[in-house]
């Protein structure tokens, strides 16, 4: 039987559902993941987004199997510049910061924070570490990879496999309104 994860951004206005197992949870610390999370962070009534260390929290999901099931008019896309491949999106509603998207990709990065504390899957790695300012000292209680590693994109292409190459869109209402974030 596949469990089903209910979600929905910090106001109760929009709802998700994730179906199974994620691909992998991972803890980014790349320099377009530091600033997309200082700016987002920044919006009105947002909560935090990283961890106490800098990194963002990603809960990776395959697309077909993260349903939006209320509220979808609240997403809008935020992209560091206007012409970056990588959008992010925020439920207006309570900017609540929903997920990364990679241009063409089988998959979304779910902010770990959607889920309630307690709740969310744990990180198994972190990536992007060699991003990190100098001096920047990290536990060991998980892998601390320089970029992705092998383990990492191997995964990614069995869930794509799964999916027989599919890579689905996701809509959203718009484009965060300029001068938001």
């Amino acid at each position: 039987m596949t469990t089903t994860t209910q979600l929905s951004c910090a106001c109760g206005k929009l709802h998700l559902a994730v179906e199974g197992a994620p691909i992998l949870v991972a803890e980014c610390h790349c320099d377009s993941c530091r600033a997309a999370a200082g700016r987002l962070g920044a919006l009105p009534r947002a909560q935090p987004i990283t961890e106490p260390n800098g990194g963002t929290h990603y809960v990776l999901y395959r697309k077909d199997r993260v349903r939006f099931t209320a509220g979808t008019e609240h997403m809008h896309a935020f992209r560091l510049t206007p012409e970056s491949p990588t959008r992010r999106v925020v439920a207006t509603c309570c900017n609540t910061p929903l997920f990364t998207e990679f241009q063409n990709g089988h998959w979304l990065s779910l902010f770990g924070r959607l889920w309630p504390d307690g709740e969310r899957p744990k990180a198994a790695m972190r990536t992007m570490t060699s991003d990190l300012p100098a001096g920047t000292v990290l536990s060991n209680d998980i892998p601390n990879a320089g970029r992705q590693s092998l383990g990492f994109f191997g995964k990614l292409l069995l869930a794509w496999v799964a999916m027989g190459f599919r890579t689905p869109k996701i809509a959203v209402a718009g484009d965060l309104p300029a001068g938001r974030a």
